[in-house]
């Protein structure tokens, strides 16, 4: 039971509604609801709706009127579809033309409507459209409009607009938005050249119309505020849709636009998108409504233009339920659901029918949108439509209904049965009814009430059955009886019950009285519970019933009484249940019965007007009180004067009276019984008759031919008169009537007329009106119809053809009532004949038409329009449109070239006039310039789709005249204009001739050729294209091209970067403006060989023995060869202990492998191995390492014995040179001679211990001791012997030993003394000098331990040297001789470039000195000249060049080398610059800018640019029309060929072109004209009033640039005077300071405070003294700028006139070991590193290098107080500044405080020593010899000491060198002075390969850049004639190539000497040096100036002087008096003397 529950709960659901069946109605096309046609087409229009079975199509006008046909107008097709026809002007009725109809279609299901659709015609009339002249200002918008008639707007639309009879096309300036407006923005001064055209098309006609030509007046700005030009308005669009809101304005300077929306800015949205022609929101929603303002603004005022937008939603109806079958007497609801825009109105129908509310049905809601329907009737089936309507939209939707008779029934049902106790049962309940019906349960009379004991549920299925259940889950006694389910709904109810017992001891329960209604049947249940019972009994009376026919009793114990009557049935009756064979229980119910009325039937009689009336009504039976009224149509009466009517009533009766019947008495009245036991009633019809009689007889009418007309005829009566009409034709006597057909076009109203909807001639006659009712005798009138017909025209041509200049006539007939007049309208003016002679009009009449003829007299062009016949009579008027067109020959074609090729060229054409006919084809003529049209070719017949043509088979370089011709049918045109055109050039038909292919190197071939013959060249050769390809294994076959221009008839090209080794095929194509010429026969060539690129793979050693080894190895592959392989090269070296290197050895075999034989036993090597070919040795092997095995050692360096004590003797060794292997132990052995022992003793110490005492020896006997040193391999070599003998006193010896100490600087060094004897000896340690020896003083550097140990500290250069330790004692002394070398990092390479290439530079260099230990290797870097972004490259040891390959060509690089040894990385050379081949791209002047000009293209001319070397990597172009701002930027490929479009026709263009590659950009500017349309050109453009405007121009934007300039000017001046003013006095103070400096300060004052005052630089080659100015940086001569150094060593409290400041000595900048490649030094002569890049240190931050010197003044000693203390700094940044020449002389040396110079560094590490640095002055010296050819002198040396000796002088002899000089160990000073050669000598000898610095790349001259060192105040004061020609910036290359030419003078300007006047000068590096009086050379204390001299007399007299330091004649005094006169003398003899040249003095500190 529970299971088939849950499959029904499983398997339904609630329904409320079911599917009609399969009778149903639909919409095909519910949304078409407009539908506008051609008159001159018809259209046909099928029914919008449809049904299935096929339903009824019907067809009416909106005013609910049938639709008929008209003959030859409409027409209703069986399908249902509507046909207008094609019809004439007169013919229009706009009721049928211009209406609204719909559509209904009608089956089973009911009849639905389609919504109202508006059919209108439009007629084909004539109308022109045109376009107004604008007005607007250059710059501004203008604004043209398309101007069409309002009659016609609505069906006429722009297409397109033209310019110049060109369409536009919508792009850069010109808009075309979407209401057909036409928009120009930036309005030029050409754009008034122009006429401005709209095409127009008749959306339903198709014809075109093309407007006036309008004209645009350009107007130059002038200030003004905004005026709008075009605005919009309020306006609803549909949602989804686009809408564009125009607002354009005009004003200067420019409005702004700004959109507001609702008063507040426009938000950002993706869907408003704001461009020219205004405000486009795409994609509406309803949120986009409001009102829209748009505010235009400029300085001068603002406008606003505001309008509302309102976003309609389609309407879109929903009506719900959509189908529904219920019962009659249902509550039914409809709601119609409306979405969309509000403001809609709702209308509902039944069936087509208006729903009008009653009292069923009710409509509700706001928007009427609900309809309720009580109590439906059968009537009430149908459709139900919704109609939602909104300003002429409207939707809608439907809805089937079908009621029938619903009376529930019941379909299932539950059946008897027993139960037991607790045992559930389920009773099931279904029924059907309309509506659906609800069911109860009741057990035994009693309701089922839902609790714990029942469970009741009910659903509606699907079909409609409605299933109710009772579930009883635990039943007992109680729950057993008759269980009954009720079905009700509104139409009825049905029952059914069944009993169910539940066993248990039987009962009956109380049972309740009963009522019954007499006639009716009553059931009486024994409500008996419990079972077994044996039967049920019934007794009245105590009768057993049943006891007669209407009394039953059922098994289940139910009594049924039947028609129950009162005295009979009612009574009390007993029920008996027999329970037990002998045992019954009873209980009775009393039954009432209650009568009904019975109304006695009546009738009612029909009576008349005015008559009298009594109706009865009486109750013939039933119980009383009753009750009795009177209804008339269904309300009741209420008795009165009102209603004329009287009741009467009594106890059972009730009479109705009317005292004077009317018409209104006509009714249904209903009499009323009802009493407790029922209601009853009685309806009859009262009828008052009246006869029919008219209202409204019909009279005689006229009727017009086409219109409605209406006969009326009203009559009245009761029963409502039939009217019938009847028709006799004729106009005669009436002979017979015949009824009127009724049909759609004839119908009879409601009041009885005829009316006739569209009159035809056919209905003329006479009619008769006749009405009957049944009452009295028929009544009849006759009247006459009478149809006038209109004036119409019935004939005439719709369109005809004229030939111009023939006679043409046109005809037009007329028919209708006369008289007729006929008038000829020419478009909108009336013909005059009488006036225009033209014409002439001819009427003829026919019967009752009317023919009139216009003739015109001759026909013309102008004549092609519509003409039209108008005939009027009096009651209408007809139409003919005739449409004329006039034929002719064409006009010419407008003809233009679009392109010329060589041999062909491409022609368009526009054909503007066909002549109204069509062209059937064209023909072009042309010829050659100098012929005669006789000797012309022609191409004809072309077909006329076709605008454009090729004309081929032309010549190049040609010049050709062209015209063209068009034809029609009626002939050809004239010719059009001639063109002129010159043909191209072609492309070369040969090849270049004699290739030949020269290999030059490993990775370049030569090819040379000649140019093609000459009869192929098909043009100027301008350059050849080289293919060239690998013709190996792996290669693509591909050729790669390069190109070159053409020089000559005879070619050469070098092909680089190839593949090393490899074979080449080339080809050579020559090509001119046209392109490229067929390519050459390929030519192959090998390049030559290479190094290898790779090494020897699996490079493998083996070591055999402690002194050979093998290394194998395979070869390298092949392809990395680059050449023959001539065999393999090993490289090896040994690898000391001590880090150091052995010598580099090579071994040379063409074999895979090699022994190597006689190593260092138990050493490691490196070894490498390398390929090599013909060209050289290969890239090297990976460094592999290998250890000889060990072997015996060498015997002990050195021993030593001493005596210790009478019994000991202490030994010490030294480890043997080569010790073979690791020392396990030492052997030590003794002997006595002479003693007799066999055997001497031996001693075993460790390897560590290297003395060792043996003791119990014998007081004075003497023995003989020697050691042997131990390996693995065995004991080796003894040393030598040494004898000792033990004694008690015994002399001071020292154990160590002495020798060479090698170690890396900055480290800690002992170097041991330890000693014995007998007293203790004491030890003193000291260092060599020159001449003495100096004790070494302990400081925190040095320190002696006790045991005579002296430790060295942070090592430097300077601590190198012999070192003597000494230990003494009373007995004796010993000494030892320790030489200590500290290793450096190595001095900086001198680096040059070799060669360079496109993408290459090959650089060579000279190592420095290698610090005392080996160069590991090679660190290069490079940069591009502008950046600091260095790479870095490793180089090997062994190399001296390198090639930078994959660089970018014509670039400037930077490149610095630096060597590195076991110490560190040494200092970095100086930078070079090297620029790759290549420069710039560049325009060829002999090629045209421009290949091809039109009126709308120009073609360029890429191909004229030539590389330069370099690829073009990028094109630019900026194009504009001159005399406009704004530039139009292009990218392009520069082997292209680009074509500028869209171009202005005639008009003058500016072009600028900038093509880049990476060496640089070169630019190419022109101008040039585009043609006129016809190809003409135009003249330049050299207008006045443009000069004028460009003079404006100018002014406006250059007066405020030159106010700017020289306001900054002015500033510069202003600032350099004062500059000038604080430099001049502080050369003054310094030179005071110096002068006047008295001794008041010592040498180890402490340095305090921040740099203070000014400071003055003074620039010598890597030697820099800085005085520099408080303010810091400042820019001081042309390029020259100073760094600020923190330095008060100088610095006094002096006055402002006369401060002086702290001098700074620095050396360039050392690399650090670990730290970058940061070149610190580019101090180099003519340059200046801080204007090239940033200070990259301070002096506040000084590191590594740093030392300190003294600056003391020359001839003086330097223990005199006058010295100064200079702090030098390697790693500081100086700059050039300018020079202290009016001042003392200094000389600078390392101060002798080496303690307070330790004090002032920051680093604990120290500068080399003096002899490094005398080497790498020398070194510098020489490097800059090479360069400028100049001879080179060793001036002198001196020792700074008290006596200022002088200490060595040398000479640039090759053998000579610094490094072999005795190195001084005490501080001091060398000069060396570099003289250039002759001016012949250096001519001759210019190097030619030099890469030379040039930060500015500036070709200026080469003699103003003087190096700083040259700067003499003096020497150019005595040349104050002399002019300054040189730039602010000098070149850097003048510094090396022109040293011989140059002068400086104080304030940094440069000089040029004439080379006639040179003049001999050398100086010093610290101010103006002496000029001596003799011949060469003029010496000073500690200074010497050398002027060499052509002779050798003059170098021995340079020696000879400067050896007499103190002679007389060369001492200089300490007054600045003394130096200027002897500066002043010294320059005048130098003058009169010639001698060569300059000379460049090196001072050394």
């Amino acid at each position: 039971m529970w299971l088939v529950t849950l499959l029904l709960l499983y398997s339904l659901q609630e329904v409320h509604s079911e599917d009609v069946g399969s009778t149903r109605l639909y919409f095909v096309n519910a949304s078409l609801q407009r539908l506008t046609y051609s008159s001159s087409v018809g259209v046909s229009l099928p029914c919008p709706a449809g049904g299935t079975p096929t339903a009824i199509l019907r067809w009416y006008l909106a005013t609910g009127d049938d639709i008929y046909d008209v003959p030859h107008i409409r027409h209703v097709h069986a399908n249902g579809t509507l046909q207008l026809y094609p019809f004439s002007p007169s013919a229009f009725n706009s009721y049928i033309h211009d209406n609204d109809y719909f559509c209904t279609a009608e089956n089973q299901a009911g009849k639905i409507r389609s919504p109202n659709i508006r059919v209108k015609a439009v007629f084909r009339e004539p109308y022109t459209v045109r376009v107004a002249d604008q007005r607007s200002m250059r710059g501004n918008v203008a604004v043209f409009k398309c101007l069409i008639p309002t009659a016609v707007q609505e069906y006429v639309s722009v297409v397109s607009w033209e310019r110049d009879t060109v369409s536009i096309i919508p792009a850069n300036r010109f808009f075309l938005t979407s209401f057909g407006a036409l928009y120009i923005s930036d309005v030029q001064k050409e754009d008034a050249l122009s006429t401005y055209r709209c095409i127009t098309k008749h959306k339903y006609s198709g014809e075109t119309r093309q407007s006036n030509g309008a004209r645009l007046s350009v107007m130059d700005p002038t200030e003004s505020s905004p005026s709008i030009l075009d605005s919009f308005l309020a306006g609803e669009v549909r949602a989804g849709l686009s809408v564009e809101l125009p607002c354009i304005a005009a004003g200067y300077p420019s409005p702004t636009v700004r959109w507001l929306k609702d008063g507040r800015p426009l938000p950002s949205d993706a869907h408003w998108t704001r461009r020219l022609t205004g405000l486009t929101i795409s994609d509406l929603r309803q949120e986009d409504s409001g009102s829209y303002a748009c505010e235009v603004t400029n300085s001068f005022g603002s406008k606003e233009v505001s309008g509302a937008l309102y976003v309609i939603d389609p309407l879109r109806v929903t009506l719900s339920p959509k189908s529904l079958k219920t019962g009659i007497s249902s509550t039914l609801f409809f709601t119609c659901a409306v979405e969309g825009s509000p403001e809609y109105t709702v209308a509902w129908y039944r069936n087509t029918d208006p729903i009008i509310p009653d009292q069923h049905i009710s409509i509700q809601g706001p928007h009427n949108d609900t309809l309720q329907i009580t109590a439906a009737q059968k009537s009430h089936s149908g459709a139900y439509q919704c109609f939602a309507s909104r300003k002429g939209h409207t939707a809608q939707d439907f809805s089937i209904i079908l009621l029938e008779d619903g009376t529930p029934r019941i379909v299932s049902s539950f059946s008897e049965r027993v139960v037991a106790p607790g045992e559930p049962f389920s009773l099931m309940c279904g029924a059907k009814g309309a509506p659906p019906p609800s069911i109860t349960w009741t057990l035994d009379d009693e309701p089922v009430v839902q609790d714990s004991a029942y469970k009741t549920s009910q659903y509606t299925l699907s079909d409609g059955l409605t299933v109710s259940h009772v579930n009883v889950s635990s039943p007992a006694i109680r729950d057993g009886g008759v269980y009954r389910c009720a079905a009700r709904n509104s139409a009825g109810s049905a029952e059914y019950q069944a009993r169910i017992n539940v066993r248990g001891s039987p009962r009956i329960r109380e049972m309740r009285d009963i009522t019954a209604v007499a006639g009716r049947n009553t059931f009486i249940t024994c409500r008996v519970i419990g079972y077994p019972y044996y039967s049920i009994k019934w007794f009245k009376d105590g009768m057993l019933l049943p006891d007669n026919h209407r009394q039953v009793v059922y098994e289940n114990g139910t009594l049924r009484l039947s028609d129950v009557q009162k005295g009979m049935d009612e009574g009390t009756y007993l029920c008996s249940v027999l329970i037990q064979p002998q045992t019954s229980i009873d209980q009775t119910v009393h039954v009432t019965v209650k009568v009904p009325p019975l109304i006695q039937p009546f009738d009612i009689p029909s009576t008349s007007v005015g008559k009298l009336m009594y109706i009865a009504c009486v109750v013939s039976s039933g119980d009383m009180p009753i009750r009795i009224t009177w209804h008339k149509d269904g309300q009741l009466i209420v008795p009165g004067s009102a209603s004329g009517v009287g009741i009467e009533t009594k106890e059972f009766m009730s009479s109705l009276q009317i005292s004077k019947v009317t018409l209104k008495h006509n009714g249904n009245y209903t009499c009323i019984a009802s009493n407790a036991a029922a209601t009853v009633s009685w309806e009859r019809q009262l009828i008052v008759t009246v006869p029919p009689r008219f209202v409204v007889q019909p009279n005689n009418q006229d009727g017009i031919y086409g219109k409605a007309g209406v006969l009326n005829c009203s009559v009245e009566g009761y029963p409502p008169p039939k009217v019938m009409w009847k028709h006799a034709k004729g106009i005669g006597n009436p002979q017979q009537y015949h009824p009127v057909p009724l049909t759609g076009r004839i119908q009879i109203m409601g009041n009885g007329s005829l009316l006739i909807r569209h009159v035809l001639e056919d209905d003329r006659g006479y009619y008769l009106c006749q009405a009957s009712n049944g009452v009295g005798s028929d009544i009849s009138k006759s009247m006459v119809l009478t149809v006038k017909i209109p004036a119409m025209i019935t004939s005439h041509p719709n369109t005809t053809m004229a030939i111009k200049g023939q006679v043409k006539e046109l005809n037009c007939t007329a028919r209708g009532e006369q008289p007729i007049i006929i008038r000829w309208e020419r478009g909108d003016t009336v013909i005059d004949a009488e006036r225009n002679p033209r014409y002439s009009i001819t009427i003829n009449k026919k019967g009752d038409e009317v023919i009139s003829t216009l003739k015109l007299k001759p026909a013309e062009r102008g004549d092609s329009v519509f003409f039209s016949c108008h005939a009027i009579n009096s009651y209408g008027e007809g139409r003919g449109l005739i449409q004329l067109t006039v034929q002719e020959p064409p006009d010419p074609p407008e003809l233009e070239v679009r392109e010329v090729k060589d041999r062909s060229m491409n022609l368009r054409w526009i054909q503007r006039f066909d002549g109204n006919s069509i062209i059937t084809s064209y023909d072009i003529e042309y010829k050659n310039k100098s012929d005669t049209w006789d000797h012309k070719y022609t191409t004809r017949n072309i077909s006329p789709t076709n605008n454009q043509a090729n004309i081929v088979e032309l010549h190049p370089a040609c010049v050709y005249s062209i015209r063209m011709y068009s034809f029609n049918k009626i002939g050809r045109s004239q010719p059009s204009k001639e063109l002129t055109i010159s043909t191209e050039e072609a492309q070369p038909d040969g090849p270049p001739m004699d290739v030949i292919l020269q290999p030059m190197t490993s990775q370049s071939i030569r090819v040379t050729w000649r140019a093609p013959r000459k009869e192929l060249q098909n043009g100027v050769i301008r350059g050849y294209q080289i293919g060239y390809r690998e013709n190996g294994p792996g290669s693509n076959g591909q050729y790669s091209i390069v190109e070159m221009k053409a020089t000559g008839d005879s070619e050469v090209y070098t092909l680089d970067n190839l593949k090393k080794f490899a074979q080449y095929g080339v080809v050579v194509q020559a090509f001119n403006r046209a392109g490229t010429g067929p390519s050459s026969t390929e030519i192959n060539a090998t390049t030559l060989e290479d190094v290898p690129s790779q090494p020897p793979q699996n490079v493998r050693a083996i070591s055999v023995t402690s002194d050979e080894a093998v290394i194998t190895w395979a070869e390298p592959p092949r392809l990395t060869l680059h050449g023959v392989l001539k065999g393999y090269r090993v490289v090896f070296w040994s690898l000391f202990p001590d880090g150091e290197w052995g010598e580099m050895q090579n071994i040379t075999t063409t074999r895979e492998q090699v022994e190597l034989r006689g190593l260092e036993k138990f050493t490691n090597y490196s070894v490498q191995v390398l390929a090599y070919t013909q060209a050289g040795d290969g890239v090297r092997s990976n460094v592999l390492y290998i250890q000889t095995r060990e072997d015996l050692p060498g015997p002990p360096a050195g021993i030593k014995a001493v005596p210790s004590s009478p019994s000991s003797v202490v030994v010490s060794w030294l480890p043997p040179h080569k010790p073979n292997g690791v020392i396990r132990k030492y052997t030590i052995y003794c002997s006595s001679p002479g003693s007799g022992q066999p055997a001497p003793s031996e001693y075993e110490t460790n390897p560590e211990m290297l003395f060792y005492r043996i003791t119990h020896l014998t007081r004075g006997k003497q023995y003989l001791i020697w050691a042997a040193a131990v390996t693995t391999a065995g004991r080796g070599n003894i040393s030598e012997k040494v004898t000792v003998e033990p004694a008690g006193k015994a002399p001071a010896k020292i154990l160590s030993f002495g020798g060479t100490v090698t170690t890396p600087w900055m480290k800690e060094i002992c170097l041991p003394c330890s000693s014995v004897g007998e007293p203790t000896p004491t030890f003193k340690w000291t260092k060599d000098s020159e001449y003495t020896a100096i004790p070494v003083t302990v400081d925190g550097q040095r320190q002696i331990l006790s045991n005579g140990t002296l430790v060295l500290r942070s090592v430097k250069a300077e601590d190198s040297g012999y070192y003597t330790c000494t230990a003494t004692n009373t007995l004796g002394f010993d000494t030892i001789i320790v030489n200590l070398l500290v290793q450096v990092p190595p001095d900086q390479p001198r680096l040059t470039v070799s060669t360079t290439s496109t993408s290459s530079i090959t650089l060579a260099w000279i190592p420095g000195d290698n610090g005392g230990s080996s160069i590991r290797g090679f660190v290069l870097q490079y940069s591009v000249d502008n950046t600091e972004e260095w790479r870095d490259v490793f180089i090997t040891s062994t190399e001296r060049s390198f090639r930078l390959d994959n660089l970018r060509c014509g670039t400037w690089y930077k490149v610095k080398l630096a060597a590195k040894n076991s110490v560190g990385s040494g200092r970095i050379s100086e930078i070079i610059e090297a620029k790759t081949h290549g420069r710039e791209p560049a325009f060829n002047k002999e090629q045209p800018l421009l290949t091809h000009i039109n009126s709308t293209h120009a073609g360029l001319n890429l191909q004229g640019w030539t590389s330069g070397g370099c690829p073009i990597t990028a094109l630019l172009l900026d194009f504009r029309p001159k005399g406009t701002w704004a530039w139009q930027s292009l990218k392009a490929n520069a082997t292209a060929q680009l074509f500028l479009s869209e171009l202005r026709e005639a008009t003058w263009y500016e072009l600028k072109m900038k093509a880049c590659n990476s060496a640089g950009c070169g630019n190419q500017s022109s101008q040039f004209a585009t043609t006129d349309y016809d190809g003409s050109t135009i003249p330049p453009i050299n207008s006045a009033q443009e000069d004028r405007d460009d003079v404006k121009k100018l002014f406006s934007i250059g007066s405020p640039v030159i106010l700017v300039t020289l306001g900054v000017a002015l500033l510069f001046i202003i600032r350099k005077k004062r500059k000038e003013k604080r430099l001049k006095r502080l050369r003054e103070c310094f030179l005071f300071c110096v002068l006047s400096s008295k001794n008041n300060r010592s040498m180890d004052t402490p340095v305090k405070g921040p740099p203070q005052g000014p400071r003055l630089h003074i620039d010598i080659p890597r030697v820099q003294l800085l005085i520099e100015d408080k303010e810091g940086i400042k820019q001081i001569g042309e390029d020259k700028a100073v760094a600020p150094v923190t330095d008060s060593e100088f610095s006094q409290s002096v006055n402002p006139q006369s401060f002086c400041t702290g001098v700074s000595l620095h050396h360039p900048a050392l690399i650090q070991n670990t730290g970058p490649l940061i070149d610190m030094s580019d101090i180099r002569p003519g340059t200046n590193p801080v204007s090239r890049k940033s200070v990259k240190s301070a002096h506040s931050s000084r590191n590594r290098y740093s030392s300190q010197w003294t600056l003391s003044r020359p001839g003086q000693s330097q223990s005199t107080a006058s010295a100064r203390t200079l702090t030098s700094d390697w790693r500081t940044m100086g700059s050039h500044g300018i020079t202290a020449t009016e001042s003392d002389s200094y000389s600078a040396s390392l101060s002798q405080d080496t303690d307070k110079g330790r004090n002032s560094m920051v680093s604990t590490e120290s500068a080399s020593s003096t002899y490094e640095e005398l080497a790498r002055a020398y070194e510098h010296a020489k490097l800059e010899e090479h360069l400028q050819h100049a001879k080179f002198t060793i001036t002198e040396c001196f020792i700074s000491d008290s006596s200022s000796d002088q200490m060595t002088t040398g000479t640039n002899d090759p053998a000579d060198s610094m490094t072999s000089l005795s190195t001084p160990s005490e501080t001091g000073l060398c000069r060396f002075t570099a003289s250039p050669p002759k001016p012949q000598d250096y001519d001759r000898g210019r190097p030619t390969n030099v890469a030379v610095p040039i930060p500015h790349r500036a070709n200026k001259s080469e003699f103003c850049n003087l190096p700083l060192y040259m700067k003499t105040d003096p020497f150019f004061r005595k040349q104050a004639e002399l002019h300054d020609p040189c730039p602010a910036v000098p070149p850097r290359e003048a510094s090396i190539r022109s040293l011989a030419q140059r002068a400086y003078h104080t304030q940094g300007r440069h000089m040029t000497l004439d080379p006639s006047k040179q003049q001999a000068l050398t100086l010093g590096h610290s101010g103006l040096a002496s000029l001596g009086v003799s011949s060469g050379t003029a010496t000073l204390p500690q200074r010497t100036l050398t002027m060499p001299s052509s002779n050798p007399a003059a170098t021995a007299s340079t020696s000879s002087t400067s050896s007499n330091p103190t002679g007389s004649s060369t001492k200089m005094g300490g007054s600045r008096d003394s130096l200027l006169e002897n500066s002043s003398s010294a320059l005048g003899r130098l003058q009169k003397q010639g001698v060569g040249a300059y000379s460049k003095s090196y001072t050394l500190v």
